[in-house]
């Protein structure tokens, strides 16, 4: 991966938002390696800064999502059906 330091850090956590609230409607981004990079990229920098990437609600809310709790998640989750 290389690394996205050059890029401002409110930018990419945008960018990686918006990618992220794509998904169910483009599950390709799941395979992304750009969606990977971005999201590696900030797992690191969160971890430096103290934050458990693990904790959804920490994630989130370093990430600024404006409903970082379980049940904004948990209301917005959908079954997947996988084709073969």
């Amino acid at each position: 991966m290389q690394t996205l330091a050059h890029y401002d850090l409110s930018e990419l956590k945008l960018i990686y938002r918006v990618l992220h609230s794509q998904l169910m409607d483009h599950l390709d981004l799941m395979d992304a390696q750009l969606f990977e990079d971005i999201q590696s990229w900030l797992q690191t920098i969160a971890r430096q800064e103290g934050i458990d990437v693990s904790d959804h609600g920490q994630w989130d809310a370093w990430l600024g999502q404006r409903d970082s709790g379980n049940e904004g998640r948990t209301g917005k989750r959908h079954t997947l059906t996988l084709v073969g």
